[in-house]
């Protein structure tokens, strides 16, 4: 086992001792290839770096009280990064070429997967990108395909403790009709300037509302929005949300818990009826937020009282992370045990 202090891990990168790629040349895919470099070669006018022909997934893989390493929902991460894709015209990926993949790239840095019991997961980025050269404003016709993992810890500092985030109004990160539901570069960049907004003023995420009206959430950031009242599980719904398989997830999993679940526009003035309210996605699994502050009003939204997540958001958590992780059965089908 490779010498790490796993308990302490940022969620950042760490190199491995390989990475997988393959490529789309001449109307088929290679076979792919272990790579120990952590650098490509790219051509200059590759689409990719001029017409945003870039998507990416993130997946986790665990290593259980067993031993064992298990993947969660990779079937659901390969149907988003194709629907990527085709949102931008891209060559996708063949599932058994994803799959592939993803499992050797585990197999060849296995020792990078975090013991049990650390509070850390190795995280997988699978990457495809147009690689072929164009100047006029149209698809490539030659693409990459990469996956490299990174051992990681919790995504936001305060693990899951409550978080503090901030509206902003002043940029989009999507609009209808538009990217929002891809997963590609291009709605990250645009997210930026909210991000560093709400650094500075002491937060940790922003909250996007609805690019067309400034009235219904969107996102939190790079995770979706929920919010509990009573036994009510709602989550937004809209044209320019990216579809997080955590919170697809977490919906089939609040209803098997007994809650009732909505899927539909959630205005921002509902923020006050909110019991508890949270962050979900890959990365952190679910963030509890404690404060919501609206940064152009000046209007406080504050929840977790006594410092400690809500008890609805707490169950979903441990009981989704338990069956990640191996300890509690998976009546869903969603994990994967490798045979590593």
């Amino acid at each position: 086992m490779t010498n790490l202090n796993w308990s302490e891990l940022p969620f950042g990168y760490v190199k491995t001792n390989a990475n997988m790629r393959a490529y789309f040349k001449d109307g088929s895919w290679s076979e792919p290839e272990a790579s120990e470099s952590e650098f490509m070669n790219i051509h200059m006018a590759a689409t990719a770096l001029h017409y945003g022909q870039q998507a990416f997934e993130g997946m986790k893989a665990y290593r259980g009280k067993d031993g064992k390493i298990r993947i969660f929902r990779w079937d659901e991460n390969w149907k988003r990064m194709e629907n990527s894709a085709h949102g931008i015209m891209m060559e996708p990926v063949p599932k058994a070429l994803f799959k592939q993949m993803i499992v050797e790239a585990i197999k060849r840095n296995e020792e990078f997967v975090p013991p049990y019991d650390t509070g850390a997961a190795l995280y997988i980025r699978p990457l495809l990108f147009g690689s072929g050269p164009q100047v006029g404003v149209k698809p490539a016709s030659e693409y990459t395909f990469v996956v490299f993992v990174t051992p990681v810890g919790p995504y936001f500092k305060e693990g899951f403790n409550p978080v503090k985030i901030a509206i902003v109004r002043d940029t989009d990160r999507a609009a209808p009709l538009g990217t929002g539901t891809l997963k590609v570069g291009g709605n990250y960049a645009a997210s930026l300037r909210g991000v560093d907004r709400v650094h500075k003023a002491g937060y940790g995420a922003p909250l996007y509302l609805d690019a067309k009206e400034k009235v219904y959430i969107d996102e939190i950031g790079a995770a979706n929005f929920f919010g509990i009242k009573g036994n009510k599980y709602i989550t937004p719904k809209s044209s320019s949300i990216l579809p997080s398989i955590t919170n697809k997830s977490l919906m089939q999993l609040a209803e098997h818990l007994g809650l009732e679940v909505e899927r539909r526009p959630v205005p921002v003035t509902e923020l006050a009826e909110f019991d508890e309210v949270g962050a979900c996605g890959t990365a952190a699994i679910i963030a509890p937020i404690g404060e919501i502050k609206d940064l152009d009003t000046d209007e406080t939204f504050t929840y977790c009282p006594d410092g400690k997540p809500g008890k609805v958001s707490k169950k979903l958590y441990e009981t989704l992370l338990a069956i990640q992780f191996g300890d509690q059965d998976d009546p869903f089908g969603w994990v994967e045990v490798l045979d590593i």
